[in-house]
């Protein structure tokens, strides 16, 4: 099955659409099967990606509203190298409607269900509030990567979002756990930002990533031309960045199809094709007589 992680962070513009679009082609790069889901009823991942949100046939809405299956409304992109779950505006009447729905929270991972042996990584671009989308994305998920600025009213939003996760963890979804946090738009120039980051790796030790995202000019206009910044401009910083967390990641978390098969048990042993008779307490066999050890017939026990 796939490994299903939302990328959420309670506080808008830290680079949340930029990382899922990114990381996803990163992952394809490395080798992986990629589905990225946008959840967002803005779209930007959507487009990000590649596909014009207005003449989608099927969307993210119809899967939660069980008009459509996942695969079904997945459109693969060849340029990125993942499948895409797009998102438009229709999506934000989709939390008005689910209201009254049963099994409105679970509604994403019921559909994930059926394709999850199809893909190694599945990515959840999550909306910069705790909606009933949000909410979605996060019990169908195994865990949370959380991208952030090193700056401090990140820390403020991201100890909301620690007490989200607490919340869906003790109540829906107890598989659900923070993958670790990617500091992003670093400038490793600026003092402040150092020392955040050094918090950051004080308090959450190995939850931190060791990939560093930088700021970067060319991640921001690849959206422009319909691609992730890792196609638009392979040998960038910023690219290269997102495709060393996509290894990372992996390392980190390997999808079930990496994971070694165990060993399998050493054959058995033959056994001796003249099994030894009984030994007796003065170490010769039990059974054999003087007469045979004066023949020599079986040899005589040594001092």
């Amino acid at each position: 099955m796939a490994r299903i992680f939302c990328i959420a962070n309670q506080k808008g513009g830290v680079g949340k659409t930029t990382t899922t679009v990114n990381l996803a082609a990163g992952l394809a790069k490395v080798g992986q099967r990629v589905l990225m889901i946008d959840l967002d009823p803005q779209g930007n991942a959507t487009m990000g990606s590649g596909i014009d949100k207005r003449s989608a046939e099927y969307t993210v809405y119809d899967v939660l509203l069980e008009s459509a299956s996942v695969a079904e409304a997945r459109v693969s992109v060849e340029a990125c190298g993942y499948d895409v779950l797009a998102a438009n505006r229709e999506l934000a009447g989709a939390e008005v409607e689910m209201v009254a729905l049963e099994r409105r929270e679970k509604r994403l991972r019921t559909a994930l269900a059926a394709v999850g042996a199809e893909y190694d990584f599945v990515l959840i671009d999550c909306p910069p509030s705790l909606s009933l989308l949000t909410l979605n994305g996060l019990c169908a998920a195994h865990g949370v990567i959380v991208p952030m600025q090193c700056e401090y009213f990140a820390l403020e939003g991201l100890t909301d979002l620690v007490n989200t996760i607490k919340q869906v963890h003790a109540n829906l979804n107890k598989n659900l756990q923070i993958i670790g946090l990617l500091r992003v738009m670093f400038d490793p120039r600026i003092t402040l930002q150092q020392q955040v980051s050094e918090q950051l790796k004080a308090h959450f030790g190995d939850k931190v990533f060791d990939t560093v995202i930088p700021r970067n000019v060319r991640l921001a206009e690849a959206p422009s031309y319909g691609l992730p910044g890792v196609v638009f401009d392979a040998g960038a910083r910023g690219s290269q960045a997102y495709v060393a967390f996509a290894e990372e990641l992996v390392r980190k978390m390997p999808p079930a199809s990496a994971v070694a098969a165990p060993t399998p048990p050493a054959p058995p042993v033959h056994p001796a094709p003249h099994p030894a008779a009984p030994i007796g307490q003065d170490g010769v066999d039990a059974e054999a007589s003087e007469s045979d050890r004066a023949s020599g017939d079986t040899p005589a026990p040594t001092a």
